[in-house]
């Protein structure tokens, strides 16, 4: 029996380029498929940044053109005398120590408890921990100004009232973090501890040597967020600190509004003034918030 091998097509000038019709015809379909998706992005875009800079290009105008007609958006003579009369009349200085201690020492307690209350929650097979995880979620749909009386009941009773201790505690543990850290932790492979386990590391050096620096992107992620929660934070404080060398730089902004009447130059100078260290933080942070390979300690 003989076999009779299929003869390939071989190309009478081998010197000749392959075509490219395909590949560029895959492209082309790919890039109109983009266009309409990148040009909406581009669209909205716009419509939230309009609003932004006009905000800021407003903070350079004179308080008399403000309001005059026609509105425009460029300051025809900018100025920052809003900036610096919002921070002469604000201690504005105090206010920013202030605020920067309470969001770094929050944020430190928040990124802990969370990633070790989300390794527990998905890692360790409890009912408790799964009645307690549903309580923490229980959380997400009270309104936070329901929880306001009872909490400022608690620090007071606690002897926490007008200090910054009573600022820091009640925002330490966040159904957010926990759920963020526990969802990510559980697509990290249980083979990747038990493998741990099998070479006699302990349930906190897996935790701290192996869990820990996965988790990096999330923590980054949450450290973010968190700081930018307490940073912006102004009922809490308001409530809790009665003493203006403790204000943080929300309550320093309301201080700035008069009572008759509102220097909205100034308002919007202290304004664009607070939104320097977040915008500073999210620069400086955003590159390392990316995606971890948890698959890396596995073999194949």
């Amino acid at each position: 029996m003989t076999t009779t091998d299929t003869p390939r097509r071989i190309d009478a000038d081998p010197g000749r380029p392959v075509s490219k019709k395909r590949s560029r015809g895959a492209s082309s379909g790919g890039l109109r498929r983009a266009v309409p998706a990148t040009t909406l992005l581009w669209i909205l875009a716009c419509l939230y940044g309009l609003p932004v800079l006009w905000f800021i290009l407003s903070s350079f105008k004179p308080a008399g053109d403000l309001f005059s007609y026609p509105l425009t958006m460029v300051p025809h003579h900018p100025t920052l005398s809003g900036y610096l009369t919002a921070w002469r009349s604000a201690n504005f200085s105090q206010y920013f120590i202030n605020t920067t201690l309470v969001c770094v020492i929050t944020t430190i307690l928040t990124v802990g408890a969370s990633c070790c209350t989300g390794y527990a929650l998905a890692k360790y097979d409890n009912k408790w921990l799964k009645a307690f995880f549903i309580c923490i979620l229980a959380t997400t749909m009270l309104p936070g100004e329901v929880m306001l009386a009872p909490e400022f009941l608690v620090v007071r009773n606690l002897g926490l009232y007008n200090s910054f201790a009573g600022v820091i505690l009640p925002a330490v543990l966040t159904a957010t973090g926990c759920f963020m850290f526990r969802q990510f932790f559980l697509t990290v492979p249980d083979e990747l501890v038990e493998a741990a386990r099998i070479d006699g590391a302990r349930e906190l050096s897996i935790f701290l040597r192996i869990m820990v620096p996965l988790s990096r992107p999330i923590m980054l992620t949450l450290a973010i967020l968190s700081f930018q929660w307490r940073w912006n934070d102004y009922i809490w404080p308001l409530l809790m600190l009665n003493d203006p060398d403790k204000f943080t730089v929300q309550i320093g902004i309301q201080s700035i509004v008069g009572a008759q009447n509102i220097n909205w130059s100034v308002l919007l100078g202290a304004s664009v003034i607070s939104m320097i260290p977040l915008i500073v933080i999210f620069l400086v942070f955003q590159r390392y918030v990316m995606g971890a390979d948890i698959n890396a300690g596995l073999k194949d």
